[in-house]
């Protein structure tokens, strides 16, 4: 009896012993899953980037490795307007994605669905370049972080200019109107086409006429929004503004040197973007961008860079050395739908976005952009891109911030205007009463 008491308190003790011993190794599980954040969190990402969907979803897969509670899903657009009304569809059905790349300008237009990131701030003012985060508020509020910076204005193919003038081309030559005006003379002596003008609306409505508004101040958008304000108001005679005369002046010389000029409208991107790459151009009104096409091209040239659009004769005016340039797309997070859980993920995965090797090199060398950060681990190819970077490190840059404040459809519908310009359809007394009778619909709004 005594032996069979005894294993009877050892078999006991052995149980309590086991189960402190289990109950011990659950917490600390528990403790390790806590700190790892083991509680599953998915994310869905609406992307208006949409020529680099799978780049982004190999990141996700990466990212899904390294945190594999964080499952993120693409919400992939069509390229074009109908993004925004996939957008739209998603808030009223009440299933926002968890993080949008989207134009600036649209985040400002939904700012009351997106978080405020003002708590973000100062760590983002730390790992961006010098102004970053300041082209990237919005009213005064940081709403979206900065991911990738875009510049644009004339794009030249070295091989064939400095063919054209026999001689090495310093781009410094160039610092008014007249003196493009004789390089594209020699350019054509030659036998090329001096410059290529895409066709498209948004081309012509955003990134060109674009220009006239930022170009009323040296970098103040708040002084070319009360600009904006004014044409809306109708006290504005473009006629007599000399910058929107300026850049219509040498717009003339575009249309009269243009590539396209017996069939202007055509604007295929594509073969534009190669051409230019295979020299059946000299000069090329476009941005950065473009590498997504050029660069992929077999047997194009290799040599590109960039020039200021020059609006006078005056080569002191501003916006004869400088190239424009802006923050295009943000990461916005939802504010609407989305839990805390996955704001504080979304944060997370943001910031390894842009700051880890595997994010910058996705999108410095894969996505072949520019990013406005500090320390980058990664080099770009894109080689009109980094002549872009030279002009923005001097100062030599039009901080084009003012159209994040316009209209949704100024493009469009401007650009219509602007494409009725370049085939003569209009003159430019009409054009003008185009542009100002567009603002003027645009009181109170």
């Amino acid at each position: 009896m005594k032996s069979l008491s005894m294993l009877i308190c050892l078999t006991l003790m052995i149980g309590v012993f086991a189960a402190c011993s289990n109950n011990n190794n659950a917490k600390s599980s528990d403790a390790n899953a806590d700190s790892q954040g083991s509680k599953e969190v998915k994310l869905t990402f609406f992307n208006t980037s949409a020529e680099v969907n799978t780049v982004f979803e190999e990141l996700f897969k990466t990212y899904n490795e390294l945190h594999p509670n964080v499952k993120i899903e693409l919400i992939p657009t069509p390229i074009g307007g109908a993004q925004l009304e996939k957008f739209q569809s998603l808030l009223a059905s009440n299933n926002p994605a968890t993080i949008a790349n989207l134009d600036a300008g649209t985040v400002l237009q939904y700012r009351d669905s997106f978080l405020d990131l003002e708590s973000e701030k100062a760590k983002y003012e730390q790992l961006t370049k010098p102004g970053a985060v300041e082209g990237a508020l919005l009213d005064g509020q940081f709403l979206g972080v900065p991911w990738t910076a875009q510049g644009y204005g004339l794009l030249y193919n070295k091989r064939v200019v400095e063919e054209s003038i026999g001689g090495p081309f310093d781009p410094a030559s160039v610092k008014t109107r007249d003196d493009l005006e004789a390089l594209f003379q020699k350019i054509e002596a030659a036998g090329t086409a001096p410059v290529m003008i895409h066709g498209a609306d948004w081309s012509l409505g955003s990134h060109y006429l674009g220009l006239a508004y930022s170009l009323q101040s040296e970098n103040d958008v708040e002084a070319n929004r009360a600009f904006v304000e004014s044409l809306k108001g109708g006290e504005v005679d473009l006629s007599a503004n000399p910058q929107f005369m300026g850049l219509m002046d040498t717009f003339d010389l575009l249309k009269k040197y243009n590539a396209r000029k017996n069939d202007p409208l055509v604007a295929d991107y594509n073969k534009d973007s190669a051409d230019f790459a295979n020299g059946e151009a000299a000069f090329y009104f476009m941005g950065d961008w473009t590498w997504a096409v050029i660069g992929t091209l077999e047997g194009r040239d290799e040599e590109f860079g960039i020039l200021p659009v020059p609006i006078s004769n005056n080569p002191d005016d501003f916006g004869n050395s400088q190239v424009a340039y802006s923050e295009p797309k943000l990461f916005a997070i939802d504010n609407s739908g989305s839990t805390p859980e996955q704001q504080e993920a979304a944060k997370a995965f943001i910031e390894w976005l842009v700051t880890s090797e595997q994010g910058q090199r996705a999108i410095i060398e894969d996505m072949g952009l520019s990013m406005p950060y500090k320390d980058l681990k990664a080099t770009s190819t894109n080689v009109i891109s980094n002549a872009v970077t030279e002009y923005v490190d001097q100062g030599k840059f039009i901080n084009i911030g003012v159209i994040n404040y316009l209209p949704q459809d100024y493009w469009a519908k401007t650009g219509a205007s602007m494409q009725k310009y370049l085939v003569d359809r209009v003159d430019r007394e009409g054009f003008i009463q185009e542009v100002t009778d567009y603002w003027k619909s645009q009181a109170g709004k």
